[in-house]
This record gives structure tokens, C-alpha cells and sequence, in this order.
């Protein structure tokens, strides 16, 4: 049976379009995800559309995505990382 440990998200890799990656907590992943969302309201995937506000589009993106095209700003990328063995 697998440990719960494997399920329990608490460190992502983030990999900006400038491939310098970071590691960073689940709130400051929602950060920066608010943040470029903020910046492409207009020009949002079709998915984020219909969904009421930034808040509701970062759940999503967090739970569902592990990439997100900003345009001019580029495409970032996240993926979940377990630290400890």
C-alpha cells in the first residue's frame, strides 16, 4: 500500500521561459500564477474562461495544468517535487 506521503503536495519546480528553475511552495506557486494571470485577462485559455475570478483560475491551473502560455511573457511551467525520500 503507498504511503500518503506520495499524495501530499507541498513543493513545486517552476520553470520560468528563461529555464532558471525554482523551487517553491504551494502559496508562492498561487502567487505567481495570480500574478500572470493578472497580466492575461484578456487573452486567457479556454478552459480559464468561464471561471469567475483569478483566484478560481489559479485552483485550477494547480490542480489540473502543469503549463501556462503568457504570450510575450512565454510559457512557465510547474511540476510537483518531493524533497524527501
Amino acid at each position: 500500500m503507498p504511503s500518503s506521503m506520495m499524495y501530499y503536495e507541498d513543493t513545486y519546480v517552476v520553470l520560468p521561459p528563461d529555464m532558471q528553475e525554482k523551487f517553491v511552495t504551494q502559496p508562492e506557486l498561487e502567487q505567481l500564477l495570480h500574478d500572470l494571470l493578472a497580466d492575461i485577462q484578456d487573452a486567457l485559455p479556454y478552459d480559464l474562461k468561464n471561471l469567475r475570478n483569478i483566484d478560481e483560475q489559479v485552483q485550477r491551473l494547480v490542480k489540473t495544468a502543469c503549463d501556462l502560455d503568457c504570450g510575450d511573457r512565454g510559457l512557465w511551467q510547474w511540476y510537483v517535487v518531493r524533497l524527501e525520500k
